[in-house]
């Protein structure tokens, strides 16, 4: 029987984190001395797993799958080193059912077994947490953790925690997961002090850029004291280029079709076929360019004066820094087809059209720049006492803070309203993009809009938590406590939003600000997958010249009521749960409980003009029961049924709003929805079949009892009840509202609701094969991969009809795969990843929902060890450089944007001192 003092659910797998290597700062043994997962004293005195190498890195984490009661799955450190992983979501998509989105090209947030972030929770050290980052549109303001606001270098350990227990914290629907900054008295007495230095060349923008880490760790003789600190520091530029169409609009009529004028011949046949088709809305090339500073920093104190008490402060810093540049070149189809001409269109098959030749276009050359910043900030604290043989207490308490703030979101637009234009979306990838009217020449435009949209979004955890345990017996243990934490969230945003003839006085026929040379830069396109013949130059506005030309910075920003709301959320409870280990003839082990958890939800908002707060209570009992079955020593059958709950997006949940006066869209809160509940039922066999290899097969149900669902509908503006004082004067919205353009314009209302219920079944096929198992000859040589196939449904509510579809986030098919060579000194390996297509919710413009397309992303490393202090890396990502294609409407799948990254080549040193 084993001691269940020495052997926890998570423990196992949390200390070989503590005791494996720092990612690209880690101090390694000679793995040409002992090939050999290693053992020494650590915590409590238990059993610490001290890794050297790929390989046993591998061993390790197939140990501590194996030890687990649940269905648990591990990276230790040197996973996330030796993978040429930038942050650790790309990490953790090497783990069976977990897929990622990325942004930039990087990784940012991931997906278990078909449910997305939000439903996943995340705890540092110990305790839930969430990194707020920012995305191509706007802030993450949801319960979703942003992986990327991290180096991988800060952590040792993550532990993918898939199935419920009673002791493990509520909230998930998908999987809890466990990142570790590791513990000082893994280490060793004495001084450890390790460095690294890699160069990150991306081949796209030939950038060339550092990325930094250090380790500093002292224990003294006795390790009953020892500190550690570690740091990372990175800055680097990605470019983003390609198309965007802003998706696609139907329902719009033009001025005249091949001649014909509409507005007076409402009969013709061209007319009718243009305004029911679609036409993308604002067809553009261009680049986004990402300039990215991440610096983190970790601390940890450990006191064990005795092998019964632990004392252990943790604390952690992050600091992500992005400047997003934006230079398009395209025509503004959306809301002005009144004005256009449009003649020789082609239709096709989705009824799109496809292609088409415009006069009086509005052509709109475009400048975006937002600076963006992310401070994280944890300390925690654990104490953990042993009274007796049999008794156990640990209390853990901590405060975690993210605050991310965008002081700067700036747009300035150049106008030619009279502009000559063909577009060509045959090629829906790359379609061929053309100016006749000369786009270089700065005398052609007006500068006719500006914008700068400043907001916050805040989130703060509290936590205190008490665990008692109690061995009553070899083979059964009790545990129990009470826990509570409080969740604050708070976003904010205001505007100084003008077009310039709303701003300044304007001459009759006058837009804008004629444009001058002075205040204009010419920009060239590069690579961005165009055709040939497509216009790939035109200017835009210089933004330093033109936001001192506007005082842009020198306006009064006002703040949008509508998006200053937020949530007060309090959860208290207490769990109970039972550990066992039975021999009836056939080893079973497993544990057995419940969990209690009161939700106490507090939120607020404006509704147009008027504050509100809405306050509601509701409860969850959650039992848990895992099982494990051991036919041989090889062999583990594990079972696992549980409750589950995850509480509802956090801007979902206010009563505020906002209205989007560009693309005439109303978006609402609904503090009364419904958390997600669920029961989730797990089977998985498990077969250790040689010393370090594992093939597995995983079956997952998760029966999704209540399930907030988007809707959309299309009312006026009267009818949604808002006051037009909210409108901004030159907007479109208030041109067609207030000024009387078009009064009856219906507008897209968005919210959501508690729908029903939905389910998400599927499986998982995972192998880790060191070739060794056939041949001695083979035993540097190894495969890892794994599979995941999920079926879910959902049903959604559009355009007045109801919809079954797959689950927001879901792709039915993903897979890993690694192929390495390790001798201890020299190693190589190839890394595949693949997901395919998915949904990404709810769509617009007469779009039924979005997404994207299948991906395969190929990465690289070489590792060879001058000297035992010395080693030198070689990482390649993306060596395909992949495009990311994103559809509108999951029929036609219409192009909304697509773009590439660029292939990144990191070259560097380790060193041990």
């Amino acid at each position: 029987m084993p001691d269940f003092r020495k052997v926890s659910r998570y423990k196992l797998a949390l200390l070989i984190g503590g005791a494996a290597f720092m990612p690209q700062a880690a101090f390694a043994q000679d793995a040409g001395d002992d090939q050999s997962v290693a053992a020494q004293d650590g915590a409590n005195d238990e059993n610490v797993i001290i890794v050297s190498g790929f390989r046993q890195s591998l061993n390790a984490a197939v140990a501590a799958k194996r030890e687990a009661i649940g269905q648990v799955d591990v990276i230790v450190a040197e996973d996330i080193a030796k993978f040429p992983d930038t942050n650790l979501a790309e990490s953790l998509q090497r783990i069976p059912g977990v897929a990622i989105e990325r942004d930039a090209g990087e990784g940012r947030q991931i997906t278990v077994r078909g449910l997305g972030a939000q439903f996943t929770r995340v705890r540092v050290n110990g305790m839930e947490t969430i990194a707020t980052s920012v995305d191509g549109a706007s802030f993450n303001r949801d319960r979703a953790f942003d992986f990327n606001v991290f180096a991988s270098e800060l952590f040792n350990s993550i532990v993918v925690n898939k199935t419920a227990a009673a002791a493990l914290d509520e909230g998930s629907l998908g999987a809890v997961i466990d990142l570790t900054t590791g513990n000082p008295l893994a280490y060793g007495a004495g001084t450890k002090v390790v460095a690294s230095a890699q160069a990150r060349y991306n081949d796209l923008n030939d950038d060339l850029a550092p990325r930094l880490a250090g380790l500093f760790a002292w224990n003294n003789a006795d390790e009953t004291f020892g500190f550690s600190a570690s740091a990372a520091w990175s800055k680097y530029e990605t470019p983003e280029l390609g198309n965007n169409s802003v998706r696609w609009a139907n329902n719009a009529r033009f001025r005249s079709v091949d001649g014909v004028a509409c507005p007076s011949t409402t009969t013709d046949p061209g007319c009718i076929e243009v305004r029911d088709a679609f036409h993308p809305r604002i067809p553009r090339y261009g680049l986004v360019n990402h300039d990215r500073e991440r610096l983190g920093a970790t601390a940890a104190i450990q006191f064990r004066p005795s092998d019964s008490t632990d004392i252990e402060i943790d604390a952690l810093y992050s600091n992500f820094k992005e400047d997003r540049d934006e230079y398009w070149g395209e025509v503004l189809l959306r809301s002005n087809e009144g004005s256009i001409d449009i003649s020789n269109y082609v239709m096709d098959d989705n009824n799109n059209v496809i292609s088409a030749d415009l006069t009086n276009a509005w052509i709109r050359n475009e400048r975006y720049h937002r600076e963006s910043e992310t401070d994280f900030y944890q300390i925690s604290g654990r104490i953990e006492q042993q009274i007796g043989d049999s008794f156990t207490a640990k209390l853990l308490g901590g405060f975690s803070k993210s605050d991310a703030t965008i002081p700067v979101e700036t747009t300035i637009i150049f106008d030619d309203r009279d502009g000559v234009y063909s577009y060509d979306y045959t090629n829906m990838k790359s379609p061929l993009l053309v100016f006749t009217t000369d786009v270089t020449q700065p005398t052609n435009f007006q500068l006719a809009e500006f914008r700068d949209r400043p907001s916050q979004v805040e989130n703060k955890f509290k936590t205190i938590a008490l665990d008692l345990e109690w061995e009553a017996t070899d083979g059964l243990k009790f545990s129990t406590g009470p826990f509570y934490r409080q969740f604050d969230f708070f976003t904010t945003s205001s505007a100084r939003d003008s077009t310039y003839c709303a701003a300044f006085t304007c001459a009759t026929g006058q837009y804008g600000a004629f444009v001058t040379p002075d205040l204009a830069e010419l920009f060239k396109l590069g690579d961005a997958g165009q055709p040939a013949g497509n216009t790939n130059s035109w200017i835009v506005p210089d933004l330093a010249a033109t936001t001192d030309f506007l005082g842009l910075y020198d306006r009064t920003a006002v703040t949008a009521l509508g998006n200053e709301r937020g949530v007060t959320e309090k959860v208290k409870g207490a769990y109970i749960q039972t550990d066992f280990e039975l021999d009836p003839g056939i080893r079973i082990n497993g544990n057995v409980g419940a969990r209690y958890a009161h939700t106490k939800q507090s939120s607020f908002g404006y509704v147009g003009t008027t504050y509100q707060s809405i306050t509601r209570t509701y409860d969850d009992f959650l039992p848990a029961l895992n099982v494990n079955l051991f036919p041989s020593d090889n062999f583990i059958i594990r079972g696992a049924v549980a409750k589950v709950v995850t509480r509802p997006a956090l801007g979902n949940v206010t009563p505020g709003g906002s209205v989007d006066e560009f693309n005439f869209r109303i978006t609402r809160g609904n503090p009364y929805l419904t958390p997600y509940r669920a029961w989730n039922y797990d089977l998985s066999l498990e077969w250790y079949f040689a010393p370090g290899a594992i093939a597995s097969l995983a079956l997952f149900k998760k029966d999704i009892s209540s399930f907030p669902t988007s809707v959309s509908n299309q009312i006026t503006y009267a009818e949604s009840g808002l006051p037009t004082s909210i409108l901004t004067p030159g907007r479109p919205a208030y041109v067609a509202v207030v000024d009387g353009a078009d009064p009856n314009r219906e507008f897209e209302e968005r919210t959501s609701t508690n729908g029903e219920g939905a389910s998400i079944k599927g499986l998982e096929l995972g192998l880790n094969l060191p070739l060794s198992v056939f041949s001695e000859a083979l035993e540097d040589f190894g495969v890892l991969g794994n599979f995941t196939y999920v079926d879910s449904s959902a049903d959604y509510t559009f355009g007045g009809q109801d919809y079954t579809v797959s689950f927001s986030g879901v792709s039915k098919y993903s897979a890993n795969g690694t192929v390495y060579y390790d001798n201890g000194r020299f190693s190589i390996r190839v890394s595949g990843a693949y997901r395919s297509d998915y949904n990404t919710g709810t769509s617009g413009n007469g779009n039924f929902l979005e997404g994207f397309a299948s991906t395969f992303n190929l990465d690289a490393a070489i590792r060879y060890k001058v000297t035992d202090k010395i080693e030198l890396t070689l990482d390649g990502n993306n060596l395909t450089d992949e495009y990311r294609y994103r559809w509108a409407d999951l029929d036609a799948r219409r192009n909304y944007e697509n773009n590439h990254f660029g292939r990144i080549i990191m070259a560097g040193v380790r060193i041990e001192m």
